[in-house]
């Protein structure tokens, strides 16, 4: 009981914190700008956490680690390095100024909506608002699976009543505070899983008597099924190098597309936070990223206290640690706790804000004030919340069992259909409307057929991670050709979107030297 009751105290206290920062926050949520972005003045730490938090969920720690771990050994920490390089380092890089200028300069606060200014068209804004609405829900949903895997190893506490506890306490914060609530709640929960995932690792790694024990009992494990060559799980690539690197391509490379990690730029207060910004984030993914698939990698250690056929890949990392001391559990399920809460706030501000500004304004209801605005979004939250609590409960008793699998649709087709029009729209002069609606429907296209006709496809696009890491590359061909040979975009509005690049700004010598 005394443990119980330690782990229920810890609960209670982090659920109190969270509460307690929505309500502080509520004097930043009184407009669309404040609600949504955080009136654009959010420093490099809260901007580098939340974009770090928003990223990694339960989906990575429970689902990609365990399934990709199982699969490809102490390889999937490729996964882990891809995400900080590539997901975080390169996209802070090539996509935060220039994002944060835009964005601004084009006063849109939402990815739709900066799809509908920079290419003057109302059509195209309502696309991507909804694409978002539809491929983000599964996502979400996926969040709650994990989390309940965790919540049943250390509260024997029913799936359903892990949905409420999460769903409830998350609405509460964000519609209290909107993103400023999410985003210093993002930088505590961030601290927790930098702290947990190192704290996790060095526990299991010394349960199996120390790293260079656990290293070679893992070069023993032997799996025909899988590979006849010894030693191929503590092997540098692991057994199937091409599909470690789809899932590289996806969970890193993908991040460049999705509206709810994109946004964050939007937010960042000036040039000297990004610069620290892209640093901190870094850091943060090679922690926390390359934490969970390292942990992951030892999975077969377990084998004898895993079935993964009856439990499916989700089971693994549960039970890894289901012999960890009481004080580690409570970590652990508050670290998982943290990661899927933070990414389901941010994933709910985005579509809520979505919804209201680029499909119910003006579309549907004319002349909406900014307090209506910010009404609606709040209402949505709850909608979206709902909904996606809704679903996790059916897909829990459904066919669609893998964390990875709901993922991988869902960022396959958002990554795919925003990615390269995003990208190459703050570069070049030159993308035109229909290249944006060629990627839409392509990378849609292809999910839906992929969840509906899977057997129909080519063996190597079966998977729903190398599906949607195909659409990301299609779309980097397509957005080029597409705009070559169709109608060029309107030059006059082109040149007034890129006109924020030319705007002179005074900086301290230490920036750039003077004449």
């Amino acid at each position: 009981m005394g443990v119980f009751m330690l782990k229920l105290v810890i609960l209670i206290i982090y659920f109190a914190v969270l509460i307690g920062i929505g309500l502080y926050c509520r004097k930043h949520a009184t407009d669309v700008n404040g609600f949504v972005l955080g009136g654009r003045s959010v420093g490099p730490w809260l901007t580098a956490f939340a974009y770090g938090t928003s990223y990694f969920s339960a989906v990575v720690f429970v689902g990609y680690a365990g399934q990709f771990g199982w699969k490809y050994g102490i390889a999937a920490t490729w996964a882990g390095i891809g995400n900080a390089i590539i997901g975080s380092l390169l996209a802070w890089v090539v996509l935060g100024r220039r994002t944060r200028i835009m964005s601004q300069h084009l006063d849109s606060a939402t990815m739709p909506q900066y799809f509908g200014k920079r290419f003057g068209s109302n059509p195209l804004k309502i696309g991507a608002s909804v694409i978002i609405f539809i491929f983000l829900i599964p996502y979400t949903a996926s969040l709650y699976n994990g989390l309940s895997r965790l919540f049943g190893m250390a509260f024997n506490i029913d799936y359903s009543v892990c949905i409420i506890i999460m769903a409830t306490l998350t609405a509460i914060y964000v519609i209290a505070g909107g993103y400023m609530a999410t985003a210093i709640n993002d930088f505590i929960q961030g601290i927790i899983m930098l702290f947990g995932i190192v704290a996790v690792i060095a526990a299991v790694i010394h349960s199996k008597g120390g790293f260079m024990s656990a290293l070679q009992g893992l070069a023993n494990v032997s799996d025909p099924a899988v590979s006849d060559t010894p030693g191929i799980f503590a092997s540098f690539f692991g057994p199937d190098p091409f599909n470690l690197l789809c899932v590289v391509i996806l969970t890193s490379l993908g991040t460049w597309g999705l509206p709810q990690m994109v946004q964050k730029f939007y937010a960042i207060d000036n040039e000297a936070s990004i610069q620290k910004g892209t640093v901190i984030s870094t850091i943060f993914a090679l922690i926390v990223s390359g934490g969970c698939y390292f942990l992951g990698g030892f999975g077969r250690l377990f084998s004898d206290q895993i079935d993964v056929k009856a439990n499916g890949f989700d089971s693994i990392i549960p039970t890894m640690l289901s012999n960890l001391s009481p004080a580690l559990i409570a970590l652990v399920v508050i670290l998982v706790l943290s990661a899927s809460m933070s990414t389901l706030s941010s994933l709910v501000i985005a579509s809520s804000s979505t919804l209201t500004i680029d499909f119910l304004k003006d579309n549907f209801i004319k002349n909406m004030s900014e307090k209506k605005q910010v009404l609606y979004i709040r209402i949505l939250v709850v909608v979206f919340i709902a909904i996606s609590a809704i679903l996790a409960l059916i897909q829990y008793k459904s066919s669609v069992t893998f964390i990875a699998q709901l993922m991988g649709i869902s960022w396959g087709a958002l990554a795919g259909s925003f990615l390269a029009p995003f990208m190459f729209s703050l570069y070049s002069k030159k993308v035109s409307k229909a290249s944006c609606w060629a990627c839409f429907l392509f990378s849609s296209v292809l999910m839906l057929a992929n969840i509906f006709f899977r057997a129909g496809f080519p063996t190597w696009l079966q998977s729903p991670i190398n599906c949607g890491a195909f659409a990301m590359f299609a779309g980097m061909i397509i957005v080029p050709v597409v705009s070559l040979f169709t109608p060029k975009p309107d030059k006059e509005l082109v040149d007034s979107a890129f006109a924020c690049y030319e705007k002179e700004t005074e900086v301290p010598q230490k920036t750039a030297l003077g004449k």
